[in-house]
């Protein structure tokens, strides 16, 4: 063997050693950067949560909202579900995050919560003995409960399929009252439900709700917006946008995702 061809050699081995492997889901995952696993837009929000929901053994309202555990409906009656704001004009949630996600992976949380704070009044803290507090969990699929419950609240983020900043973003806007956009209560001025393309065990989960949409306008690239294809039978469209918007972004939460943060909380 020629010395120029044990140096081709030894290039290769080095740069297969180098390749990060790809876990099941598809895409990398959380990085030494802290930034989370890469966006892409080869599948939409919905698609990636519910994926991910498939073996979980919980019964999740609209794919990912855990069934509330004190109260009997599923909106914030007088702000009852609404974290407090404290004196500051600050509104302090007490999050733990289990020991089951590695330092990169905790740290994507983090920052995933952090381009949250940065526009909103809301503040995100390591929780120290506070008793209304919520628990990130690595269990079976992506959910959350609708707004503040009281006590312990569970908020799962698997660690593979899960781990994306749009999709973290959207189960802590849960925590903060926020339902899906395409069941808030003006939607059919915006979107077509095609029900007859849907699992038809599913189609509850399209059914309308009784929001306060305050007075904002529908909103397509919401990070609460599912996709053209949730629920769906064979891939069949279930939700059509009546205009050319996309719907079903993961990237991050929108400017409209915000401003309700703000009007919401009185930022």
């Amino acid at each position: 063997m020629t010395p120029f061809v044990s140096v081709l050699m030894l290039l290769l081995a080095v740069s297969r050693a180098q390749v990060t492997p790809v876990p099941d889901g598809g895409e990398e995952q959380a990085s030494g950067s802290g930034e989370g696993p890469e966006e892409t837009q080869t599948e939409d929000i919905s698609v990636g949560i519910l994926t991910s929901n498939k073996k979980s053994p919980k019964f999740l309202f609209e794919g990912d909202i855990q069934a509330p555990k004190t109260r009997n409906a599923m909106r914030c009656w007088y702000n009852s579900c609404l974290w407090r704001k404290g004196t500051d004009g600050k509104v302090s949630i007490a999050y733990k995050v289990s020991h089951q996600f590695t330092p990169e992976e905790v740290q994507a949380i983090s920052n995933a919560l952090k381009d949250i704070e940065s526009k909103t009044c809301i503040r995100f803290v390591p929780r120290q003995n506070e008793y209304d507090y919520i628990s990130v969990e690595n269990k079976a699929g992506c959910y959350s409960y609708l707004g503040k419950t009281g006590g312990r609240q569970e908020l799962s983020l698997q660690r593979y399929g899960c781990l994306y900043k749009g999709i973290i973003q959207h189960e802590f806007l849960h925590s903060l009252g926020f339902k899906h956009e395409q069941t808030r209560s003006d939607r059919d001025k915006y979107v077509r439900i095609n029900w007859a393309n849907m699992d038809q065990s599913m189609a509850y989960n399209f059914h309308k709700a009784d929001t306060n949409n305050l007075n904002t306008p529908y909103d397509y690239s919401s990070i609460m917006h599912y996709g053209r294809t949730a629920f769906s039978r064979y891939g069949w469209e279930t939700i059509t946008p009546l205009s050319s918007a996309n719907i079903g972004q993961r990237r991050h939460a929108s400017y409209w995702d915000i401003r309700r943060i703000n009007l919401l909380y009185r930022c």
